[in-house]
């Protein structure tokens, strides 16, 4: 069995103090988070704040204390991946997609963003991102 570790960040943009999330449809049809391989030496921060960034051309502010990690297997590769998320804040939505991986950039309000993500995983890390969200009374603007 082979092993992977990706990491991603849930980007969050504000409108009228109303939190919107940043998603990508990648080209095979799956819709989730900005996310890729750590490359070389890079820490978990690093690689996701590179893969939005490629992704998506956007560099969003990490808010400290939250990370949540998902594990899952992929039979087809035979491999076992983890992938770690980070809430990044995003202050400007002068976004690009990377062709070669995704194919469209959603800007959606956050009760909706539950519901447009493909997978269950996905959907508890954002479920994640609302609790740190609402028990630490973070102001994001």
């Amino acid at each position: 069995m082979n092993f992977e570790k990706s990491c991603g960040i849930v980007p969050l943009y504000f409108m009228s103090n109303e939190p919107f999330v940043v998603l990508v449809k990648q080209n095979n049809g799956d819709i989730g988070f900005p996310k890729g391989h750590v490359e070389g030496n890079e820490t978990e921060l690093e690689t996701a704040s590179r893969e939005c960034k490629e992704e998506v051309d956007l560099s969003p502010r990490i808010i400290d204390g939250f990370r949540e990690e998902i594990s899952y297997h992929m039979s087809e590769f035979d491999t076992y991946k983890t992938v770690v998320f980070f809430i990044g804040v995003v202050d400007d939505l002068s976004y690009r997609r990377q062709e070669s991986e995704i194919s469209d950039i959603l800007l959606v309000p956050f009760a909706e963003a539950m519901k447009t993500l493909t997978y269950d995983d996905t959907r508890r890390v954002l479920a994640k991102v609302k609790e740190f969200y609402e028990n630490n009374k973070i102001k994001f603007n």
